[in-house]
């Protein structure tokens, strides 16, 4: 029910500032004024409004929704010995990275994994499992931490965001131009919008957002090499190595980190043949071979 609510919770979000913004903005219609044309400039400032503008909300919330979606404890003030270690280590990466003290927290998982979100790089969230911090070692640990600190140095939220904003900008163009065409070649409507180019969009937006998606799912696999890089320098090159390992020694284990929150994760699911084009992560052995030839 939680996550059900965020996602309405941030649909709405968006409708709403969308509708504000195109009625700011003096939008009126798509249609050009001969009601048989699209007018291609008010189209492109309709699919940048939702497009970009789902995207950017959804970072903006991201922190809120990371933690009510992974049930996360924020460690205001240390309660033990392993907590204060995971807040003098996370102040210490983001001191050595430039960058300003997140807020550090832990999530209820058995899997070892974590996550850094945020919209503002000096003001991030950054979580890790109890099970990553059960099994493994201070160092390996560490190493993760430092590959998190390393997508918060890199902009890597940012970015991801902006890079998903203009996809989906332009599948909605171009599905809709697809969808005006098919409506008049095909449904013969000659005014407005008729049920084809309805029916016609819904199945452009479907395909081409599949065919753009990969995309997206090709920077999110880049960002990681990156960040394993950031990990090696922050903390050291072998524990960034020897975490990727533990890592890849528990392939095959449940993981319960929800699917919204799987490209935030330090490692992803594993696929074979075209479904890799949809992985959020590259296989842990290119990782690991990518550090070791670094």
């Amino acid at each position: 029910m939680m996550r059900i609510g965020i996602f309405l919770a941030t649909n709405m979000a968006i409708l709403l500032v969308a509708s504000i913004t195109l009625n700011l903005l003096g939008f009126d219609s798509i249609m050009a004024a001969n009601g048989i044309d699209l007018n291609l400039g008010a189209l492109l400032v309709f699919c940048g409004v939702f497009g970009m503008g789902g995207s950017l909300i959804s970072l903006l919330l991201s922190k809120w929704m990371a933690k009510r979606s992974m049930g996360v404890q924020l460690i205001e003030k240390p309660q033990n010995n392993q907590q204060r270690w995971l807040v003098d280590t996370v102040a210490e990466l983001a001191q050595k990275a430039g960058i300003g003290m997140p807020e550090v927290g832990i999530f209820p998982s058995a899997s070892s994994n974590a996550f850094a979100t945020g919209y503002n790089r000096n003001k991030a969230l950054v979580a890790v499992s109890a099970g990553l911090l059960q099994r493994f070692s201070q160092d390996e640990a560490k190493a993760v931490l430092a590959h998190e600190i390393g997508h918060v140095a890199n902009g890597d939220m940012i970015t991801l965001t902006l890079v998903q904003g203009v996809v989906n900008t332009f599948v909605m163009f171009f599905a809709r131009i697809i969808g005006h065409t098919i409506d008049r070649v095909i449904f013969k409507n000659q005014r407005g919008f008729g049920i084809g180019y309805f029916i016609a969009t819904i199945f452009a937006e479907i395909i081409l957002g599949i065919l753009a998606s990969t995309i997206v799912f090709w920077f999110s696999r880049w960002r990681e090499f990156r960040a394993d890089e950031a990990g090696a320098s922050l903390a050291s090159r072998q524990s960034m190595i020897a975490a990727l390992e533990r890592l890849r020694s528990e392939q095959g284990l449940p993981n319960d980190m929800p699917g919204e929150m799987t490209a935030f994760g330090i490692s992803g699911e594993m696929k074979q043949g075209l479904a890799a084009l949809f992985l959020t992560h590259p296989p842990l052995e290119k990782r690991i071979e990518a550090l070791r030839n670094g």
